[in-house]
């Protein structure tokens, strides 16, 4: 490989809250960290040189992106996805966070139903609660190890409470499916039938495992594309996310108009220049890194399937689909969430995702980031090991 990720990077004291915010967090100080969704690699060398020759220009005034930051993003979609973006559907945020919480004031009112598919991203929960509006859940079936959507269930809780927003996760977070064709046209279809706008969240479409393909929802029908919000940024793919950029597509003119309003209301309005900055390297010269990185990351796949297969065959890996994030299975364990915890933190000496942090499913799971050099990796497993057989 041209690029090194079995290179050990120091990150204490680095302000990373990954691993600077332990104690701040309520945990005990010197845990190996394989929790948020950021990684223990460089971002490429290209993106580092842009941000460095934009530095030495000394002066970060109030910055845009002209046409060569579009034709970058057309670039990569029609490359990678064969999806042919416009100019007048992208609307830049800080985050893709910060575009669900907009899209639902934007496009809800207090009370309304917002549909979401747990165990999933924790913040897409804690945003409905907080803008008051209400929260329906269409939880994924979990059977042999592998989940899938429960369609009457979906319909039925949108019929039942008035849903007015479906917030999509594809590839799928934390469990790591990337839906089908047939999946997402059905659950598309059940939204037109009931008028339910979709929030598409696609941060993690560019880590796909072989043998299985991202379809951007918005692109599998001209229908999904007028009630579609599709989220996306750089940030997951580049480990980027401190730089606060992410880009938002959306077709229809009446919700892109409530969407860019709702912006508005919050006082937001040009993006952090480094932000334009790495993006378009990224996107424009960071391909060879990425498909280096994705091989590596099959590889550290590989070896925690296999460390768990010989070694701790009573955790069982949810095998995913996309994302590198990794669900563990830790119920044949027997453990309460209290002793669960215990063994992951006090014993283990980890910092993992907990599963019921995630909503309705997750209890006796855990994610774990895989975006390690193999070391960190095996370090962490070990750990694992030696504290569940003392």
């Amino acid at each position: 490989m041209t690029y090194n990720f079995n290179e050990i990077i120091q990150r204490d004291n680095t302000n990373s809250i990954k691993y600077d915010f332990a104690k701040q967090s309520g945990k005990p100080e010197g845990l190996l960290p394989l929790w948020v969704a950021d990684m223990d690699f460089k971002t490429p060398g290209p993106v580092v040189e842009a941000l460095v020759e934009k530095s030495k220009h000394g002066i970060f005034g109030y910055s845009e992106s002209g046409q060569d930051y579009f034709f970058v993003l057309k670039d990569w979609f029609k490359t990678n996805f064969e999806w042919d973006i416009r100019p007048d559907w992208l609307v830049k945020t800080p985050g893709v966070v910060y575009a669900i919480a907009t899209a639902i004031r934007g496009m809800t009112v207090k009370g309304d139903g917002i549909l979401i598919q747990q165990p999933v991203y924790y913040p897409f929960s804690e945003i409905i609660r907080i803008n008051e509006r209400k929260l329906v859940v269409n939880q994924l079936v979990y059977e042999k190890g592998r989940y899938t959507i429960d369609f009457a269930d979906f319909e039925n809780k949108i019929i039942a409470n008035n849903v007015k927003l479906f917030i999509l996760c594809n590839p799928h977070n934390p469990v790591g499916r990337v839906w089908t064709r047939e999946e997402l046209t059905r659950l598309g279809d059940i939204c037109l039938k009931h008028q339910v706008t979709v929030i598409s969240d696609e941060i993690h479409q560019d880590f796909i495992y072989p043998g299985h393909k991202h379809l951007v929802f918005a692109d599998l029908k001209p229908e999904f594309l007028k009630i579609s919000i599709t989220c996306t940024a750089p940030t997951k793919t580049f480990n980027l996310a401190g730089l606060q950029i992410s880009n938002i597509f959306i077709k229809d003119r009446e919700l892109r108009k409530k969407f860019v309003d709702e912006m508005t209301k919050s006082g937001y309005n040009e993006l952090n220049v480094m932000g334009l900055v790495a993006c378009t390297a990224a996107y424009s010269q960071g391909r060879e890194w990425l498909n280096e990185l994705r091989t590596y990351l099959v590889g550290n796949l590989d070896f925690v399937r296999r460390f768990l297969s010989e070694k701790l065959p009573q955790i069982k890996l949810v095998e995913p689909e996309g994302t590198y994030l990794v669900w563990l299975d830790f119920n044949e364990l027997g453990l309460s969430e209290m002793d669960l915890e215990d063994l992951i933190i006090n014993k283990a000496g980890l910092w993992l995702d907990k599963g019921i942090m995630f909503g309705a499913g997750g209890e006796g799971f855990q994610r774990i980031n895989i975006a390690s050099p193999r070391v960190i990796l095996e370090q962490a497993l070990t750990q694992l090991e030696q504290a569940i057989n003392s």
